[in-house]
């Protein structure tokens, strides 16, 4: 992870509520800070795996769906 780090700007009533799970998270998570880093990092790598795929692989995928009658 990079030691760079920006601003974002988030509603005050979603700091609350993420600094109140930080608080519940017994010691998983030392700021809201490091909650969301952690959330977004987590969101990244689902996005990336759902796109596991390469087009091509999508349409030799579908082709094969199609052969067995599920397509």
């Amino acid at each position: 992870m990079s030691d760079e780090f920006i601003s974002v700007r988030i509603p005050k009533n979603l700091y609350e509520e993420i600094s109140r799970r930080v608080k519940e998270s017994e010691g998983e998570f030392k700021s809201v800070e490091e909650y969301v880093a952690f959330v977004l990092n987590e969101l990244v790598k689902e996005d990336e795996e759902e796109n596991a795929y390469t087009p091509e692989e999508e349409e030799e995928i579908k082709k094969r769906l199609r052969q067995l009658g599920y397509l």
